[in-house]
């Protein structure tokens, strides 16, 4: 690639060495792993709703409780005797007790559902947590490209600017021998005072990719490897956007999370339902009584039994909270429908994108032979009078801004492809490993200066 760039650009390239040793897409990416909020709080999130599990189980095992008291009494008392004497009594005295109660229950619907549903929320919350990964990598190799773009446009103004400056220094010359009018160097003067402007905003956009890439792999001061020369282009594999379509709509982790949703607000309707249904508990125990006054009885009672509750009229709440759960359900369903919509619009999205990606880079190495050859050629014009330094200074940017839309086509045709391996939930480190091989680690981005 840097053997079709301009001269100057050529010059820029070679000037820039090394900081210190460059990071590569894979290295970003695992300090994005290590580092981003966003995939802790996935994780943390994932191992909360696991919890839901034991809990419903908890729900189903028999519960232990044990129960003391310990109280003292002081009783004054008065009255009278059968034979209509006063009788006055003053007694302090403890009182202890102690309850051991285990209670199990025997039938409730309402938890068995709960139990049941349970793998269905784990389901879910195992999808999004993957579906977060696969976003990180996303997010990360976007953020990485974005850098070596803005670092490309820099690179393609900054040569500019040193074009146009030397247009406007032989605009000088050529005025002051009288070849041309001041009008040509009023024209090299504003096309250089642009640039400069145009360098200063590239500058400016460069640093904000930087800053963007660093809220998500925390603070980086280390230059990033550019994009080699060699970038093999090939469509899809296989290259079938209907097969692609379909493996997104099976296997795409987002799809998979709407999908348990769905099935856990469905069985949210039974459980809410259930508070129709009777409910049937065992409880046993020993309870052991002692107190100390003179005439008090000590007792040791064991018991056992079974409690059954019929549920006949509340209100019409548990009907409401069952019609709640049904509406709840439908827009669960919806959700998915809207999920399986957007994979299956991203999916042939990025595939086309990718079979566009590649044409686009081929038309744009054309359109660099043809801006320089419109450059050669208008300079040319200009030397034997046919031609203005307006001509001039637009095919002479021309030619750059194809320079850069060829490099910039690049990153399109590898984000595609991310973006197309994140709709079928097949992207990996592995995948991103190919992506890396792309890369010169000699040829780096270094990281802003302040």
């Amino acid at each position: 690639m840097r053997k079709r760039l301009p001269t100057l650009i050529a010059m820029l390239m070679c000037g820039l060495t090394p900081v210190s040793q460059a990071e590569d897409l894979l290295q970003i990416y695992d300090m994005a792993v290590v580092s981003s909020p966003a995939l802790r709080e996935a994780e943390q999130t994932l191992f909360a709703t696991r919890e839901v599990k034991p809990q419903a189980q908890a729900l189903l095992l028999p519960s232990v409780s044990a129960t003391g008291n310990l109280a003292y009494q002081n009783v004054d008392s008065s009255g009278r005797s059968a034979t209509g004497s006063r009788v006055s009594r003053s007694e302090n005295y403890d009182t202890q007790g102690l309850q051991a109660v285990i209670n199990q229950s025997v039938y409730n619907r309402g938890n068995w559902m709960t139990l049941k549903q349970s793998d269905n929320v784990i389901a879910q919350a195992e999808a999004t947590y993957r579906n977060a990964q696969i976003d990180l990598m996303v997010k990360t190799t976007e953020a990485y490209f974005n850098v070596l773009r803005r670092a490309d446009a820099v690179t393609v103004q900054d040569a500019l600017l040193r074009a146009n400056e030397r247009q406007l220094e032989q605009s000088r010359q050529r005025f002051e021998v009288g070849l041309v009018a001041i009008t040509d160097v009023n024209e090299s003067q504003a096309a250089y005072d642009k640039s400069r402007a145009d360098l200063i905003n590239a500058k400016n956009l460069l640093n904000n990719a930087w800053e963007l890439l660093r809220t998500i792999v925390g603070p980086i001061n280390a230059p990033l490897a550019r994009l080699g020369d060699k970038l093999p282009l090939a469509p899809p594999e296989p290259n079938d956007i209907d097969t692609w379509a379909t493996t997104a709509i099976r296997s795409n982790f987002g799809i998979i999370a709407a999908s348990e949703a769905a099935s856990a607000a469905q069985k949210t309707i039974e459980i809410e339902r259930s508070g129709h249904y009777p409910s049937v508990n065992m409880q046993a125990g020993y309870d052991i009584s002692r107190t100390g006054a003179e005439f008090g009885t000590d007792t040791d009672t064991g018991f056992v039994g079974l409690s059954v509750n019929v549920p006949i009229f509340q209100g019409g709440a548990v009907t409401s909270r069952t019609r709640q759960a049904g509406f709840q359900f439908r827009a669960a369903q919806d959700r998915l429908d809207q999920v399986r919509r957007q994979v299956d619009q991203q999916v042939k999205d990025a595939f086309r994108g990718i079979l566009t990606s590649i044409e686009d880079v081929k038309a744009r190495q054309a359109a660099i032979v043809s801006a320089r050859s419109a450059l050669e050629s208008t300079q040319a014009g200009l030397e034997v009078g046919t031609r203005t330094q307006v001509d001039v200074l637009n095919a002479q940017r021309n030619l750059f801004q194809a320079e850069f839309d060829y490099m910039d086509a690049r990153y399109g045709y590898i984000i595609n492809g991310v973006k197309l391996h994140q709709a079928t939930s097949t992207l990996t480190r592995d995948v991103l490993e190919k992506g890396n091989a792309w890369l010169n680690p000699a040829d780096v981005v270094p990281p802003p200066a302040y």
